[in-house]
């Protein structure tokens, strides 16, 4: 079963972004990345792209950081409630995250298995 997943990467580190996108394409199940450099980005994504399986959200962001951009997707109801998964150095802020909705929460640096794993745990 291969399923065809539409991933939103957002970070404003370009080299994150980019290393993100290398590693999610290494996985057969992936068919796009796309990326977004802060929250205010990804939500103007998200609403031209409803076809969204998965959303990986940095936290520490300019413009709207991902906490602010995660109350902003789960309190609307015009937005397609996609599974978020939170990437982040900052452990403490790992409770936050899950209250506000995200569906689970990955350390940075992130390892290429500890990433697949997680997808497969939300997505399958």
């Amino acid at each position: 079963m291969s399923k065809e997943l539409i991933i939103l990467a957002v970070d404003d580190d370009i080299i994150n972004l980019k290393l993100l996108k290398s590693m999610l394409m290494k996985d057969p199940n992936v068919k796009e990345v796309i990326e977004a450099k802060n929250g205010a980005d990804a939500i103007d994504k998200i609403k031209v792209r409803p076809d969204i399986n998965l959303i990986l959200l940095d936290i520490l962001m300019p413009v709207m950081n991902g906490l602010e951009m995660l109350k902003v997707v789960r309190s609307d109801d015009n937005i397609e409630q996609v599974p978020i998964i939170v990437l982040t150095t900052d452990e403490t802020k790992r409770a936050e995250a899950l209250e506000l909705g995200a569906n689970g929460f990955l350390m940075k640096p992130i390892r290429n298995a500890d990433l697949t794993q997680k997808i497969a745990s939300i997505i399958f």
